[in-house]
């Protein structure tokens, strides 16, 4: 599954001082923080800014690292490696030894710009850096083995990349669909993005078909490979912050190398094959790069300074948590009564967007008390909106209400039906709502298809798909018919 900007629902995303203070909290910037305010100009480093060998004991013990922990000189490095690319230290490059090794030379280390940004910078510029050191990871995460290649360039003196099959572009497209497919899983549905993604399950989503039904034999073994590239890559994104995980259980390793388990039996513990999810952080950095890249990937809060029709319009395709929190931050900045009014405004028209813009328009004003009141009555007599304010006025105890006309409450009905379809689909709920009608109102097909809406032939048709007894959508499907003809005399 590719992510496109059609398909980015928004996120909510926590505070930028939450933010920030998350990304001073993680492991890997930490490190880098601490080892550009132990740098100094004693420090030692060769000729691509990098420390030399000789000083990655005393960085790693700067760490508190053990001195017989095997990947100690490794997370002093890449550490170092942030902490230069991020800015927090700045390395000025000096004349070669005597000897002329390139491993020796050395440069001038000071204290950088962003380092002093960390503790009297603002939120953004918090953010900033760690953005610049999730640029870094995301290098080391999209290239090979680096011991590889350099024993590759010893034998050969270059590096064929094609010779090895690594195709750079194509790496970075893998993971920014991997990383899209997480997004858009915790952007869609609040309760999705709380849980964890089996390693499996990703790993497919981007190999596996959208129409094969049973992955072959030759397409298990790429999800196979996939999951162990995933599970290298997030061993290095975790301790950035950008995901929680659950590596692949070692013990699992042989069997998925050799392909004799790609893929998780029914009765196997799916944890065990890898779990992850964005975290908050996350969600904020892959939304950060997606901005980058020029797709657009809005964030709740976007709509709270734009007028009700952009709200109105913008919310149309929200999921329902989502449209409930940028309505929230809209009211927030409004009086009420103007805000009623605004939003009764928008929701007037009889194109096709219009039902679902009304449907939002009520649950704004569900969120606003009695001081909206006289906007609602207002708008009493209008034929589009008449009837919302009639069910807003009656949830409120508002008294002297006039009773609907037969007509409106009709109108009211193919209108509610018809934003349900835009929003939902053909969903249970509306298969409900659809078998309610139908009974509780022997005739309601009879008198629809009269209805003047712009809908009502749609909202007939799909009220024939979704109701089970085969007479009432039979019936349906007439009413249908006469509303099309109705419309078109």
């Amino acid at each position: 599954m590719s992510v496109s900007p059609a398909t980015l629902p928004p996120v909510l995303l926590h505070s930028e001082a939450e933010l920030a203070r998350a990304a001073l909290a993680t492991p890997l910037l930490s490190r880098a923080v601490r080892l550009a305010r132990w740098a100094g100009p004693e420090t030692r480093v060769g000729a691509g800014g990098e420390l030399i060998e000789e000083q990655l004991p005393a960085a790693a013990a700067e760490l508190g690292l053990a001195a017989d922990d095997p990947d100690a000189a490794a997370h002093a490095s890449e550490a170092w490696r942030v902490a230069v690319d991020t800015g927090l230290v700045d390395v000025t490059d000096g004349d070669e030894s005597e000897e002329g090794d390139g491993e020796d030379a050395q440069g001038t280390v000071t204290a950088g710009e962003d380092l002093a940004a960390l503790t009297s910078g603002s939120p953004q510029d918090i953010l900033g850096v760690w953005l610049g050191a999730l640029d870094t990871v995301y290098g080391d995460a999209t290239v090979p083995d680096m011991d590889g290649l350099l024993d590759v360039l010893e034998e050969k003196g270059e590096i064929d990349f094609e010779e090895l099959g690594w195709d750079p572009q194509a790496e970075a497209d893998f993971l920014d669909g991997v990383l899209g497919n997480l997004y858009l899983l915790t952007a869609t549905d609040a309760a999705a993005g709380e849980g964890p993604v089996p390693l499996p399950a990703l790993a497919a989503s981007m190999i596996v078909p959208d129409d094969m039904a049973e992955p072959t034999d030759d397409v298990l073994e790429q999800v196979s490979d996939a999951m162990m590239k995933l599970d290298d890559q997030f061993r290095l994104f975790e301790p950035l912050g950008l995901v929680e995980y659950q590596p692949v259980d070692e013990a699992l390793m042989v069997d998925i190398d050799e392909a004799e388990a790609p893929l998780p039996a029914d009765d196997d513990d799916v944890s065990r094959y890898g779990m992850v999810r964005l975290t908050p952080l996350g969600v904020y950095g892959v939304r950060a790069r997606m901005l980058e890249a020029g797709v657009d990937a809005p964030a709740v809060g976007d709509l709270a300074d734009k007028g009700a029709d952009a709200l109105l319009e913008g919310t149309a395709g929200f999921p329902q948590t989502a449209a409930q929190a940028e309505i929230e931050l809209w009211l927030a900045r409004h009086e009420q009564l103007d805000a009623a009014r605004e939003l009764l405004s928008a929701a007037r028209g009889g194109d096709e967007g219009a039902p679902l813009r009304r449907l939002r328009c009520q649950q704004a004003l569900s969120l606003v008390g009695k001081d909206a009141e006289p906007a609602l009555r207002e708008v009493l007599d209008d034929a589009e909106l008449g009837g919302l304010a009639r069910v807003w006025l009656a949830e409120h105890g508002a008294s002297d209400v006039p009773p609907p006309s037969e007509a409106l409450v009709f109108w009211l009905t193919i209108d509610t039906i018809a934003a349900q379809l835009a929003a939902e689909g053909n969903s249970d709920e509306l298969q409900g709502l659809v078998e309610g009608l139908s009974e509780q109102h022997s005739g309601f097909f009879a008198a629809a298809w009269r209805v003047e809406h712009p809908a009502t032939a749609d909202v007939l048709e799909a009220m024939g798909r979704l109701h089970p007894d085969k007479k009432v959508a039979k019936e349906a499907r007439k009413a249908a018919f006469k509303a099309r003809s109705q419309q078109g005399m």
